[in-house]
């Protein structure tokens, strides 16, 4: 394997992976496992969420979020389901809260999963009749194309094809349906619409956002822009990925950034946070021991609910 580094984001071909040689195979996985290790980010192209689907979602996203703040807090809850409003979540050690609302949907379990009695349920928007139908769909197809990529990177860290299937399968994973308003009046100077961070949980996977503003911190510290087609997805590595490979894939940092053009309009984005089932522990892969390991083991429940405490959406 290759430790070039990348002056870019590496953009990658999903099908190249799934259709392709055995030779674009392994170039897939070079990419992918070097993309996330140098870069931090990757790009998703030729993946099979249709157009349709993604177009559905955003116009429901817009639908939703414009409603009156008043039908909108129907919904809050402090469950990681349903809606978050404006100004709660901050970013870890920030003093200052983000310019963002949000909606969460959760993974869709029967009354036979040994998860079931665990996860909240999913709360629905009755003003948006395609809400529901249209998210799990999403849902569905974003979660199979994160087992995808993490059992592809199963190759590079030595481990059984099937590591990651068994520890993300009936996992918390989250569909965030994000808003950002236009920036308010005479706001806190030091508000942007979503302070430098790292993701919690494994990876996450982000549908191309509807406007610009997202940048992430490559490993020379420099701020750069993430950009893509629409319709591509962008993939970046969480915390929980950066604890079990004892940080040989670091966790990227990352932030959405206020606009400076003038335009000041919404900004919409769909990012998919992966992650293990509760009972999950993630603990050092043997192959990236190294001389020592960083981190204990701990369960994934329990790293999950020590950061939503610190970022302000549990207490």
């Amino acid at each position: 394997m290759s430790d070039a580094k990348y002056t870019k984001v590496p953009e990658l071909s999903l099908k190249s992976y799934l259709y392709g040689s055995p030779a674009e195979k392994s170039e897939f996985i070079d990419q992918l496992f070097n993309g996330f290790k140098y870069y931090g980010f990757i790009i998703l192209k030729d993946h099979p969420v249709s157009t349709d689907l993604l177009d559905e979602a955003y116009t429901h996203s817009q639908s939703f979020f414009s409603l009156p703040t008043e039908k909108k807090e129907v919904y809050a809850s402090d469950s990681q389901r349903g809606y978050t409003p404006f100004g709660t979540e901050h970013a870890k050690d920030s003093e200052v809260s983000d310019l963002k609302e949000f909606w969460h949907v959760g993974n869709e379990l029967s009354p036979e999963d040994s998860y079931y009695d665990k996860f909240p349920k999913n709360i629905w928007p009755k003003e948006v009749p395609e809400f529901e139908n249209t998210y799990l769909k999403l849902y569905s197809a974003l979660e199979e194309i994160g087992k995808i990529l993490l059992q592809a990177i199963t190759k590079p860290l030595d481990l059984p094809a099937n590591y990651f299937d068994k520890m993300v399968t009936g996992g918390n994973s989250i569909l965030r349906l994000l808003h950002y308003p236009p920036i308010p009046d005479n706001v806190d100077p030091r508000c942007v619409r979503a302070a430098a961070h790292e993701d919690i949980n494994l990876i996450t996977i982000l549908v191309s956002a509807s406007s610009s503003g997202l940048e992430l911190l490559d490993r020379d510290g420099k701020w750069l822009p993430v950009e893509t087609e629409k319709n591509n997805l962008i993939v970046d590595a969480g915390d929980m990925l950066a604890r079990i490979t004892n940080e040989l894939i670091p966790s990227t940092t990352h932030r959405v950034v206020n606009p400076d053009d003038g335009t000041n309009n919404s900004r919409y984005s769909m990012p998919f946070f992966m992650h293990p089932h509760p009972e999950a522990v993630l603990e050092c892969i043997p192959s990236c021991e190294g001389d020592a390991i960083k981190y204990p083991s701990i369960l994934a429940e329990e790293f999950l609910q020590q950061r939503l405490r610190e970022i302000g959406l549990i207490k």
